[in-house]
């Protein structure tokens, strides 16, 4: 249909070519048949002249009479003319319809033929886009296959000399952040192609079955707010995991960093919990089986360059798991539920939990645990609990970057959303698919929520 749309100037006048043509042959047939001619009862018994004869077509039989039967069978005659006529001029409207379809299909194919160039160039790009943090999936094998070693499912499997090229030998200067299980690096495989290489700390508890996780589950996770694991590689003792670079870094580094928040305004912070939300909701409500983070917290959320969030970092387990008590205690002080933390008890709502922690930090700008003495730490749910529900104080607790910044009806609306998932009792706690929609009107259209600014 856009093809006939983008060529109408060229279709258009083949088609009234074709119809002015049937019309001027069809005309004719139209006055003909369109004449009238005399009822059999009023045309009177033919009269023969004596003076010519008639011609030799007009003699009856010897065995025939004139009558109004004669007459009836020059009737007849002219049906027949009409018939043939007619089904000339539809065999020659079907040969001209036939051939404008001949000629848009040949038109089509040429067309076709001309895009190819521009979809190659179209892939080209795509791949270009990839040192801008878009979900790439396996795509090493497109610039140097003879560095590829094999693959793991859809992980692929790098060489561990290509990682030591593109890190300068993991120099110290390309090292992007340091976490728990290791360093993470800034790899430039290519001119144009820049990703994250993890180097996993060989002594770090529990670093193999973590290694496991990430590339066993990441390898089969694809969705926009869940990064993109590209491939991992094993050198002797030392594990190595390669993500999609993600520019603006954790969001607990844009948080309690330099900038203390800075490059965060109101709607970019509502449009990156809008981003996990939408993350654990592929992880709880779509996959199967259902699957929980279970170390969900602000600098396992990263950001690419335009502060799109992704969550990482998987401490993952599923319910299959969790029905066989085979899930060992997880996460970090400040994000665990409190049923997690004294029964052991994880479910989706500990998430819930996780993000409600995330969004307070995003509202108010302060870490999840702070310390007020050497012996003395406080969470940020028990200290900020009893001013969220006090729409004359909530104003003043919120981060001063944003404060002042938005209504005020969205900011009791989130603070709402808030205490409602750091409730102690999971049952009171929302889905997550309900904290998604509840955050999709705060959001403005052209950041992917529905709000119209």
């Amino acid at each position: 249909m856009n093809l006939l749309l983008r060529n109408k100037t060229c279709v258009i006048p083949i088609w009234v070519f074709s119809c002015l043509a049937v019309l001027v042959f069809l005309l004719p047939i139209r006055v003909y048949a369109s004449r009238t001619y005399p009822p059999l009862s009023s045309i009177a018994d033919p009269v023969l002249p004596t003076e010519k004869k008639p011609p030799f077509s007009q003699i009856p039989k010897d065995n025939e009479a004139l009558s109004p039967a004669g007459v009836s069978g020059i009737k007849v005659v002219h049906h027949e003319d009409l018939n043939k006529k007619i089904l000339v001029a539809l065999i020659i409207a079907s040969t001209l319809l036939a051939g404008i379809l001949l000629f848009l299909f040949c038109f089509w194919i040429s067309k076709q033929k001309h895009s190819e160039p521009l979809n190659a160039t179209n892939k080209i790009t795509k791949t270009q886009d990839a040192s801008k943090g878009l979900s790439l999936g396996p795509i090493f094998e497109k610039f140097t296959p003879s560095r590829i070693v094999g693959k793991k499912g859809s992980v692929t499997v790098i060489d561990y000399e290509w990682l030591i090229s593109a890190t300068n030998n993991f120099h110290e200067d390309n090292i992007v952040r340091t976490e728990i299980s290791g360093h993470v690096y800034k790899a430039h495989f290519n001119d144009h192609f820049i990703a994250a290489v993890k180097r996993l700390h060989s002594g770090v508890q529990d670093a193999q079955k973590g290694f496991e996780n990430e590339v066993d589950w990441l390898g089969k996770l694809k969705h926009q707010n869940i990064i993109n694991l590209l491939g991992y590689c094993v050198h002797d003792d030392t594990r190595f995991l390669i993500y999609e670079m993600m520019h603006q870094g954790s969001l607990e580094s844009q948080l309690h960093g330099p900038s203390h928040g800075r490059a965060l305004t109101w709607h970019r912070r509502m449009k990156i919990a809008l981003d996990i939300a939408r993350g654990l909701e592929y992880l709880h409500e779509r996959c199967n089986p259902p699957v929980i983070h279970r170390d969900l917290k602000s600098s396992n959320i990263f950001l690419d360059s335009k502060f799109h969030a992704k969550i990482s970092d998987f401490g993952m387990a599923t319910t299959e798991l969790l029905a066989k008590n085979k899930v060992k205690l997880s996460g970090m002080s400040g994000y665990v539920a409190p049923e997690y933390l004294s029964e052991g008890k994880l479910t989706d709502k500990s998430d819930v939990y996780a993000f409600g922690v995330i969004l307070l930090e995003l509202l108010i700008g302060r870490r999840p645990v702070e310390k007020m003495s050497p012996s003395l730490f406080q969470s940020i749910v028990t200290w900020a609990m009893p001013q969220l529900t006090d729409r004359s104080k909530l104003p003043k607790i919120v981060d001063p970057v944003i404060r002042d910044t938005m209504d005020l009806k969205h900011l009791y609306q989130v603070a709402a959303v808030a205490v409602l998932c750091v409730q102690p009792e999971p049952s009171y706690r929302p889905l997550i698919t309900d904290v998604l929609h509840s955050f999709i009107p705060l959001v403005p259209a052209e950041l992917g929520g529905s709000l119209r600014v």
